[in-house]
């Protein structure tokens, strides 16, 4: 089978909700990040064969089709087409691996997978409850009640499931919280993230600046200011500190085939290895990430300890601790620069995120082999594995 290669993978820092990135409009915030790809490349525009946009609130700014509206927002020409996507908090990750696989079947050498969420300008959740406030319906059908009578399907309910099944405590998941902030802070006054980073320009009270620095990290965070935070549910241990920031971003990824890397004189920073996706308990739902890597594992023909760095989403701290548990993998190789405790979970961008901040690290670290899994809505994990070239 043909391979598919990473030859470039760029991110916008993160904003925080009504911060820096909040004058941007979606569409344009991910069209700078194209235009990243292209700029950094060098590759011709017309080259590219295809967009595929992770995006989780397609309404509003984000309706319309985003990844259309982000090629119109950028230097690609007309003839570029896009499609948007969304399998939840995995859109982009999704959309390396469709990428993927439209250059391993033959059909396309030249493809970007990108993904945007304005979390400030579309709220999460806010698609439905506008359409449930219009007395347009609610997603849950009734033959979807048949089969999960009375049950709520909840990311909060499905994070506290998890820390219960595994016996984390506050302590514990505040402890990594914090970690989170550290290593992001230590990755961040390293330079790790140069890059990676696309800067954009933004308006402050100071003057226009271009902001480059994830606006969620907490650099002098402290476990006594993390555990202060308020618990989400009367009894539980999850709280808005130890689980994923509200960020606006975008990020993509070039992915092409081995005959675009030579007629374009590209040079590739990894490998496509495995691509797997499963399904499973959708009112647990964010458990699937184990599972999900069991299989790619077996399918890749690896074993745990050949990976060198793991890119697991901090949705909540209970997903990536119950993951390490699970596969018994090496605490010192996940998210070594943080996750999206410190530094945000744009939602439909937080695939193609990881993977930019997964392959620099890769390089930056001599490691050969990484993994990036992301749990999503409704029972759902991806799993990508790269290789380092």
């Amino acid at each position: 089978m043909a391979e598919a290669y990473i030859v470039e993978a760029v991110r916008t820092a993160g904003g925080k909700r009504g911060g820096k990135l909040a004058g941007w409009h979606p569409a344009d915030m991910a069209g700078a990040t194209l235009d990243a790809i292209l700029d950094r490349s060098g590759i011709d525009p017309a080259a590219v064969e295809d967009v595929i946009m992770g995006c989780v609130s397609q309404g509003g700014e984000q309706g319309f089709q985003i990844g259309r509206g982000a090629v119109l927002a950028s230097k690609l020409p007309e003839s570029v087409p896009a499609v948007s996507i969304d399998r939840q908090c995995g859109s982009s990750q999704q959309a390396i691996q469709f990428a993927a696989q439209a250059v391993m079947s033959g059909t396309q050498d030249v493809v970007i997978a990108a993904g945007v969420e304005s979390m400030t300008r579309v709220p999460m959740g806010s698609t439905g409850m506008l359409f449930h406030q219009a007395g347009l319906g609610k997603a849950k059908s009734p033959r979807q009640e048949e089969r999960y009578p009375g049950i709520q399907f909840s990311q909060f309910l499905g994070a506290q499931m998890i820390a219960d099944k595994f016996g984390f405590t506050r302590d514990q998941l505040d402890e990594y919280a914090l970690e989170s902030h550290r290593r992001a802070a230590a990755a961040t006054e390293r330079g790790d993230f140069r890059q990676e980073i696309v800067g954009l320009m933004v308006d402050t009270p100071e003057g226009e600046i271009c902001h480059v620095t994830d606006e969620g990290i907490r650099f002098g965070a402290t476990f006594e200011g993390i555990h202060s935070v308020k618990l989400l549910q009367e009894g539980g241990v999850i709280s808005a500190a130890n689980a994923s920031q509200i960020c606006d971003g975008s990020s993509a990824v070039l992915v092409v085939s081995e005959r675009a890397l030579k007629e374009h004189g590209l040079k590739p920073l990894a490998r496509i290895h495995n691509l797997t996706v499963t399904g499973g308990d959708p009112v647990v739902m964010l458990e699937e990430p184990l599972y999900a890597t069991d299989k790619a594992l077996k399918r890749a023909g690896l074993k745990i300890q050949d990976i060198d760095l793991y890119e697991v989403n901090e949705a909540f701290a209970p997903v990536p601790l119950a993951w390490l548990k699970h596969v018994g993998g090496d605490h010192a190789k996940l998210n070594v620069n943080g996750g999206a405790i410190a530094l945000g979970h744009p939602l439909g961008a937080s695939g193609t995120k990881l993977m930019a901040t997964l392959v620099h690290a890769l390089h930056k670290r001599g490691g050969r082999y990484g993994l990036q899994t992301m749990c999503e809505g409704g029972g759902i994990a991806n799993v990508t594995i790269v290789e380092r070239l």
